[in-house]
């Protein structure tokens, strides 16, 4: 084994991969079983996991699917429970569920701000409240990646309920690196600029996405493999070993930009 695979491998690793049926935290759900973790998808659809299942198995990877109410903790719990029943340990959390809306904020109604502050950011609290406890208890390393969004710091417009969860996400991160930092547990938050995928799309209209391409250098949208290299970095206990409290903006050079 060469350097390069020495210290990116994730061989006897576990990743539990929340949000894993989506396009972005599915793409590096490929990548973390590419590196050699035995890798979970969960969700709530064992359809569109099984696509990515596919892709994983035929890519020689390891993984399953397993469905859980990311926003119940005694419902992650029971997910944490049934993954050492089947795998013996987990060594990496990637919270990325995620949803978003476009309505203006004097029409944002109670239930929408709940459902969108319940998955984005109760969910990642409560997993890396169970998630936590078990690693911090058994004394186990381990690798937490939180899924943050440009708009988590600077706030982008017509995304208010989308953009004030993010920015929780990013201080919940930053606060949980500093508590568990000499238990060998990082924290770190992976912020995505503009990738299309489910979750954003309904905002993507052509006047935004010409102001997006506008800011952003590379003058192109992120393809959801370009998270991996950021991913296997962060995950790895040898890569990525001193790295903690930070926020890895992967974003084609829009946060570069000031007009």
């Amino acid at each position: 084994m060469n350097l390069p695979e020495q210290l990116f491998s994730l061989q006897g690793k576990t990743a539990v991969v929340i949000g894993g049926t989506g396009e972005l935290c599915g793409a590096m759900a490929e990548g973390l079983a590419g590196a050699g973790a035995e890798t979970v998808l969960v969700g709530r659809s064992q359809e569109k996991a099984n696509a990515r299942l596919e892709k994983i198995s035929n890519s020689g990877g390891n993984a399953y699917f397993k469905s859980c109410d990311v926003g119940d903790s005694s419902a992650l719990q029971k997910l944490l429970d049934q993954v050492l029943e089947k795998s013996g340990g987990v060594d990496i959390l990637v919270n990325g569920a995620g949803i978003n809306s476009p309505t203006p904020f004097l029409e944002i109604p109670e239930d929408e701000l709940d459902r969108i502050m319940n998955i984005n950011f109760k969910a990642v609290f409560l997993a890396c409240q169970v998630f936590g406890k078990y690693f911090v208890d058994r004394g186990r390393p381990a690798s937490i990646i939180n899924l943050g969004s440009i708009s988590g710091l600077n706030p982008l417009s017509r995304v208010f309920s989308y953009s004030a969860s993010k920015g929780a996400v990013h201080n919940l991160s930053k606060n949980l690196a500093r508590e568990w930092a000499t238990k060998n547990i990082r924290v770190n938050t992976l912020v995505p600029g503009f990738f299309p995928a489910e979750q954003n799309r309904k905002v993507l209209t052509p006047d935004r996405v010409a102001s997006i391409m506008g800011h952003t250098p590379m003058d192109r949208f992120g393809d959801a493999n370009e998270l991996i290299g950021a991913t296997l970095l962060l995950a790895s206990e040898k890569a990525g070993s001193f790295i903690t409290g930070h926020e890895m903006i992967v974003d084609g050079g829009y946060s570069s930009m000031t007009i």
